[in-house]
């Protein structure tokens, strides 16, 4: 049974490149050969702490990250609980912010081993990142206040249009909508919330799959349309760094959703 924790204590990220510096005087004082090494990376599973997988996300983003009664939960969390069960290791959630994740900053220099957080696949994405196989399809919405008349993107120029940083919402935005639209990026979903709310926006594009909980905590919103935009999210590790970790992965998937368990997860969170 894996146990969840959330922590964001730089010590033990420190604490990460040394272990990586002391493996390496170790490995490099081993008589075996650099072809048997080789081998051994490519089959066995190296964790950044021993008897953990350490996962990196950006908090909040219900219903795929957030916490509850002061622990991580969410459709990602309870999937990547799966990942860290057939490893047998307790689950460790770091919560960093999306820039570090999806630039490669967050797996890279081993402060995770894994990265999920509703993060679509792209090209640039995999420049830096190594991902799993899909495991969710997702759609960009729009979110306009009851009786603005917004409800097209023609609609939304010069008009203040939150979106959540390095998102493909924001991309969307940049491509399609009017040249006035004045795009405002924020750090995390909880400040775009936030400023949905306090009317310093006059509507916001975002996942289709969190949408509905932006809606639900203020009903004066509405999701005025849904762009089928073909995204689709993905799990991440190390740029070349982790390729057995990489086939866990896609074997717990592919296991899960064989056996049900997806579903379940799914309906839980999604209906």
């Amino acid at each position: 049974m894996t146990r969840s924790i959330l922590r964001t204590n730089p010590a033990r990220v420190a604490a990460a490149a040394l272990s990586s510096v002391a493996l390496l005087g170790t490995l490099s004082g081993c008589g075996g050969s650099a072809q048997g090494q080789e081998a051994d990376s490519l089959s066995e599973v190296s964790l950044v702490f021993g008897g953990a997988l350490t996962v990196c996300t950006d908090m909040p983003y219900e219903p795929f990250e957030y916490l509850k009664g002061g622990k991580p939960t969410g459709f990602d969390i309870d999937l990547v609980r799966e990942v860290a069960e057939d490893l047998d290791a307790e689950l460790d959630v770091v919560d960093v912010s999306f820039d570090d994740i999806t630039s490669g900053e967050s797996l890279n220099s081993d402060v995770c081993d894994l990265a999920i957080s509703a993060m679509t696949i792209t090209g640039e994405r995999a420049r830096v990142l190594d991902f799993s196989s899909p495991y969710f399809d997702a759609k960009q919405a729009l979110i306009t206040p009851r009786g603005s008349g917004l409800d097209e993107l023609e609609e939304l120029a010069g008009q203040r249009v939150g979106v959540q940083k390095e998102t493909t919402g924001e991309t969307y935005l940049s491509d399609f909508a009017p040249e006035t639209t004045q795009v405002r990026a924020y750090d995390d979903a909880a400040g775009l919330q936030a400023a949905l709310d306090a009317g310093e926006l006059d509507a916001a594009m975002l996942d289709n799959t969190v949408s509905g909980q932006f809606v639900a905590d203020n009903p004066r919103l509405k999701t005025a349309r849904e762009f089928d935009t073909g995204e689709q999210y993905g799990m991440a590790v190390k740029k070349d760094g982790n390729i057995p970790l990489l086939r866990t992965i896609n074997s717990a998937l592919a296991d899960l959703r064989e056996d049900g368990t997806y579903d379940k997860i799914y309906a839980k969170y999604f209906g």
